[in-house]
């Protein structure tokens, strides 16, 4: 009974949150990040192909059960979803680029997280073991999650004035980051191959875990900044490196792998993420950190 509800409530919680962001936005945000498509090409190729990379050159000597190796190795090979747009949105960052990011990441994995965990289990573990994400329920979660919502979003703020948009966007905006917030504990400790894990015996895997969140962060702006990015997209892509689909790496390592020691990763970082992307990504909007300024 435990599991449906999580299952029902998460879908709900994210199409909730995607609607409240698309509220904010407006057919013209999504047609500059196509037309000029710099910047969500880099911050796409940086999240399929910099981040495994970054994950496996930390994580490779680290001293930790190579379980919890193939556990980071699956978080980096799940981008940031709807709590990076949340984060964007709340610091005020290009929030179509980052719904763009997401929804191209959405499909591209379908063919990256099946490699990087095979050669993650073949490194490792020493052994092979076969990954299939279903395409079609893939891209149905996508469409209802995210799609849908944001466009009902989007429809409602262009074709109704800001006397009805207005009294929604105001309350939204201080009940969406704790909707997400609820939904992220009731994944962790409602699911029954979750709410078991002992958090305090694995303190130490928490050391590898906050380098690779605050080194993905930090590239992911310097990048932007190396190819001439504007700020704001630089730090939205930030925000995107830093904050991994913890839920997606949950439900591959439990559900389609079977292996709940693998989850353990994505569940330690699931409690801190939020919270650090944030505070990096805030800071980095205002300029404060010192070699991040233009």
């Amino acid at each position: 009974m435990q599991q449906s509800f999580v299952d029902f409530i998460m879908p709900f919680a994210i199409a909730l949150i995607m609607f409240g962001i698309g509220l904010e936005l407006k057919f013209k945000d999504f047609y500059r990040v196509f037309i000029q498509p710099k910047a969500v090409i880099t911050g796409v190729l940086s999240q399929m192909f910099l981040m495994p990379l970054m994950a496996l050159a930390l994580i490779y000597f680290w001293p930790i059960d190579p379980v919890y190796k193939v556990g980071l190795m699956l978080l980096a090979a799940c981008p940031g979803g709807t709590a990076s747009n949340l984060v964007t949105k709340l610091l005020g960052g290009r929030v179509a680029l980052s719904i763009s990011m997401t929804a191209f990441n959405s499909f591209i994995i379908l063919f990256t997280i099946p490699a990087i965990l095979q050669l993650s289990f073949n490194l490792f573990l020493g052994k092979e073991q076969e990954i299939n994400l279903s395409f079609w329920e893939t891209t149905a979660q996508v469409f209802y999650t995210v799609i849908i919502p944001v466009s009902l979003g989007i429809l409602v703020n262009e074709f109704t004035s800001d006397n009805f948009t207005q009294p929604i966007k105001k309350p939204l905006k201080f009940i969406l980051p704790f909707i997400l917030i609820l939904a992220l504990l009731a994944i962790i400790f409602l699911d029954e191959d979750n709410k078991e894990v002992n958090y305090l015996d694995h303190l130490n895997l928490l050391i590898p875990l906050i380098i690779f969140n605050f080194i993905t962060i930090l590239t992911g702006y310097r990048l932007g900044k190396f190819i001439g990015l504007r700020h704001e997209s630089n730090y939205t892509i930030a925000i995107e490196m830093g904050l991994q689909n913890s839920v997606l790496a949950l439900f591959i390592a439990n559900q389609v792998v079977g292996n709940s020691a693998i989850s353990t990763m994505a569940i330690l970082y699931s409690s801190f993420s939020f919270i650090t992307t944030f505070g990096l990504a805030f800071l980095m909007q205002r300029k404060l950190i010192p070699g991040f300024r233009i």
